[in-house]
């Protein structure tokens, strides 16, 4: 492939991006199509009220750092609150706003605070250990964590002390999820210690379900736009044209994934670091489970950075094959396909 005029042609397999815990945590803001989220932008839609519902929920809960704490004691006569839970858990379908109300919060909120996927912050703990992290977080005012998934129980259990000490400092918490905090999982895992953490996790959030269709897929038609070998170049000049520059990717799709295989998903954000287009070159399939988590994961980075994605081959939605969309982890391919198909749209 010869690049168009200005653009730069690179290899993601031929980069091995390193990451310390303290410039994990300098990344932890919302994703660039959040940088101006606020409640006032949030838009929801009339046919599922849950929507407006959450809005307002979630509006109150960020003025939680501004109000007075509840005045009593033993004489006291004023009638009994019960306490405000230390976190909001926004859960919902794909695409129905949840990280917009989470970044919203985020904006909201006063300093310090982080914003995070699950994976960043479990990769800070590993990367600078337990007790470091919990120095780096205590003070926080907000700890945000979106799509909040359970794959590991270790980690689950590693996450829960973390946001438990947290919480008792007095940072409040605030993450969002495919799945309800106490169904957290569900179809995964079954040991008895596993699910006594899962229940302790939900105590912490007051749960706040959004219904509705996916905003990524209103106006687009359902399926990953795959295009000939052929037409590569046409459609990555599209981009070239329209940015005057940039940075182009181009990888064999097999040797793509065989390279995320040999990065934590933590580095992946660095991997596509200065990327302005993304070209996966014959996709297939993937019948390796490990191999289509950490897919996942990559895809998650590069949606945040709405990178877009030409690829040849396979449509990029039909890449989790056989009974993968079946198992435990099928609320996570689906949102990944939602993403996908969002990314191909040119």
């Amino acid at each position: 492939m010869v690049p168009p005029l200005n653009t730069t042609l690179v290899r993601l397999v031929d980069r091995s991006p390193s990451l310390t815990g303290p410039e994990m945590a300098a990344v932890l803001v919302p994703p660039r199509q959040f940088d101006n989220a606020t409640f006032d932008s949030y838009r929801p839609d009339a046919d599922h009220p849950s929507q407006a519902e959450a809005l307002d929920i979630v509006r109150g809960f960020s003025t939680s750092w501004s109000r007075p704490a509840a005045r009593g004691g033993f004489f006291s006569r004023a009638k009994k609150v019960e306490p405000e839970k230390a976190g909001i858990y926004l859960d919902g379908g794909f695409g129905v706003g949840k990280t917009h109300l989470l970044a919203a919060l985020w904006h909201a909120a006063p300093g310090p605070k982080y914003f995070g996927t699950f994976i960043e912050y479990t990769a800070i703990v590993g990367a600078m250990g337990y007790a470091a992290a919990v120095t780096l977080f205590t003070g926080a005012k907000l700890i945000a964590i979106d799509e909040f998934e359970l794959d590991d129980p270790g980690d689950t259990m590693m996450m829960t002390r973390l946001l438990g000490e947290l919480a008792a400092s007095g940072t409040r918490l605030a993450a969002t999820s495919n799945t309800p905090p106490n169904a957290l999982g569900e179809g995964r895992f079954a040991a008895a210690d596993f699910l006594r953490e899962i229940q302790s996790l939900s105590d912490r959030f007051k749960t706040v379900r959004i219904d509705g269709l996916d905003y990524r897929r209103r106006d687009i038609e359902g399926h990953a736009r795959s295009v000939e070998s052929s037409d590569v170049e046409g459609a990555v000049e599209q981009y070239a044209r329209a940015a005057g520059s940039g940075v182009i990717s181009r990888d064999g799709f097999g040797a793509l994934v065989g390279h995320l295989g040999t990065i934590h998903p933590s580095k992946f954000v660095k991997l596509i670091d200065g990327v302005d287009v993304i070209v996966l070159d014959d996709v297939v399939p993937l019948t390796n489970q490990t191999d289509a988590l950490r897919f996942v994961a990559f895809v998650d980075r590069v949606y945040d950075a709405q990178i877009p994605i030409v690829a040849t081959g396979t449509p990029l939605d039909e890449v989790f094959a056989g009974d993968m969309m079946l198992g435990g982890y099928r609320k996570k391919y689906l949102r990944s396909v939602s993403r996908l198909i969002a990314s191909t749209q040119y």
